[in-house]
């Protein structure tokens, strides 16, 4: 998916605010990644109603650990931070109205400068992303946006062996438990990793993508993992049925993480 970029170095005048909309799938995540690594100013980022499955947040801090993450509740803090010089990105879910969050927006516009972008399917006109955003950005996107569900689920704690995890990811892209336009997820493995999953309808593959994290050998994970699937005709009760499913017990897991740790004291024996 080709995106054209809007630089915050560009701007005729320094913009202090971005707040980023679109559909499901279209990059809005990826368009953020972008300008952060062009912005050398503190950066805080918040995602209205993430709730307890802050899978963009959760990717976006490992990549970029020197942004602050703020979450609902934290508005005023975000506020105070964008007026001691921080630059905000403001990434708003395709499922949330749009003027959910003039109040933040208008708040934070009083004295800094704000810019709305909204990442549209090309050829798309007259939408309210284009009555909402200051700047559209067109992209090359398929998927029928209209209608959609959104199911999600926080499993923090429970870890997956690669063929578990495989059988899960498979069951749900591939409509076992509705039609599914976009799942994505951050999953904990037996041997400590932490991975992000990512799927679009109609992508060749999903992607796999190990987070920058510490190894996790110490009975369950005390980090967050969850998934979100949005479609049509989603069971989800079926879909954390499989997901419960899939988990290791407590013993299994104990058991991997125990031969890894002592594999791991080898190795270093033998290097010493």
């Amino acid at each position: 998916m080709s995106i054209a970029t809007a630089s915050p170095q560009k701007s005729a005048a320094p913009v202090q605010v971005w707040a980023i909309a679109g559909a499901v799938g279209i990059g809005k995540t990826g368009w953020i990644l972008q300008q952060i690594e062009q912005i050398s100013a503190p950066v805080v980022y918040f995602c209205p109603s993430a709730g307890n499955v802050p899978i963009d947040p959760t990717c976006l801090i490992a990549e970029f650990p020197h942004v602050q993450i703020f979450t609902d509740g934290q508005e005023l803090e975000l506020i105070e931070k964008v007026e001691q010089g921080a630059i905000a990105l403001i990434e708003l879910g395709f499922h949330l109205d749009l003027r959910s969050g003039d109040m933040l927006l208008e708040t934070l516009a009083a004295n800094s400068a704000l810019k709305k972008i909204a990442l549209v399917p090309l050829g798309l006109a007259n939408s309210e992303w284009h009555h909402w955003a200051d700047q559209v950005i067109e992209v090359k996107y398929d998927l029928d946006f209209h209608d959609l569900q959104i199911w999600r689920s926080p499993f923090t704690g429970q870890v997956f062996d690669p063929s578990s995890l495989n059988v899960l990811w498979y069951e749900i892209t591939q409509g076992a438990y509705g039609e599914v336009t976009r799942v994505k997820g951050i999953f904990d493995l037996f041997d400590g990793r932490a991975f992000h999953l990512d799927f679009v309808a109609g992508m060749e593959d999903s992607l796999y993508l190990p987070l920058d994290v510490p190894l996790w050998l110490d009975g369950r994970p005390e980090r967050f993992s969850g998934i979100e699937v949005v479609g049509r005709n989603l069971d989800g009760k079926a879909i954390a049925q499989c997901i419960i499913d899939c988990c290791l017990s407590e013993e299994i897991m104990l058991h991997y993480q125990n031969q890894i740790k002592q594999s791991h004291q080898q190795s270093r024996q033998v290097a010493a």
